[in-house]
């Protein structure tokens, strides 16, 4: 099935709990469309949809950039491993000169252009495929919810944000305190309390943070 034909066929739309502002196509049951998509798509080898849950890392950022425009407005944002797309909506809404939203997956990539286009912000906001971990594409701002859940991807990742922080960039973390979080180089800019999928999260609420590298 094409990405955006399944998207609407196995999800809803409905407001983001800790970010109502917002609207995204999100699944029903975490459990049900995993086993569709691992039934119709596995394949072809193509990932779990991640896309289809607004995680407690993303809440929270995006909460904490639609609280506080001024860390977006007029920037040019990158929203990295963007998922729905929520955070780099927020980004948009909060007045972000123009986001990409990064994403390996193709039905992330669907998704992300079809809640845009849900929430008024489909202008602003470029799609993007690559794998943009090592680049610096002159960003403004950086924004990163819930990838610190493999140990090889976040040291990656980690070193590379932390880069982008060194030269200029405003690096914002949205996390609940994944395994692989580097705690020891951030410092927390918010806590919220965030409701989430226990499906997924064994937990109703998750005490989320938004975090900063120090320095």
């Amino acid at each position: 099935m094409e990405p955006a034909a399944f998207i609407r066929a196995h999800t809803a739309l409905r407001p983001v709990p800790h970010a109502p502002a917002i609207r995204l196509h999100v699944a029903d049951e975490a459990t049900e469309l995993w086993g569709r998509t691992e039934e119709e798509l596995g394949e072809i080898g193509l990932p779990p949809p991640f896309w289809a849950f607004a995680w407690a890392g993303g809440q929270a950022l995006a909460a904490y950039v639609l609280e506080n425009p001024g860390m977006v407005a007029g920037a040019r944002v990158l929203d990295f491993a963007s998922g729905s797309g929520l955070v780099a909506i927020a980004a948009a809404m909060a007045g972000a000169a123009s986001v990409e939203a990064s994403d390996l997956d193709p039905f992330a990539l669907a998704a992300i252009s079809l809640n845009a286009a849900e929430n008024g912000v489909s202008e602003r906001i470029t799609v993007k495929g690559a794998d943009l971990i090592g680049r610096d594409d002159g960003w403004d701002c950086v924004l990163a919810a819930d990838i610190f859940y493999e140990r090889d991807l976040a040291a990656r990742v980690g070193d590379w944000l932390a880069g982008l922080h060194a030269r200029g960039a405003r690096v914002l973390l949205g996390d609940p305190g994944r395994a692989y979080l580097p705690k020891d180089r951030l410092e927390t800019l918010a806590t919220y309390a965030v409701p989430v999928t226990r499906a997924l999260e064994d937990a109703e609420i998750k005490r989320t943070g938004v975090w900063r590298f120090r320095g």
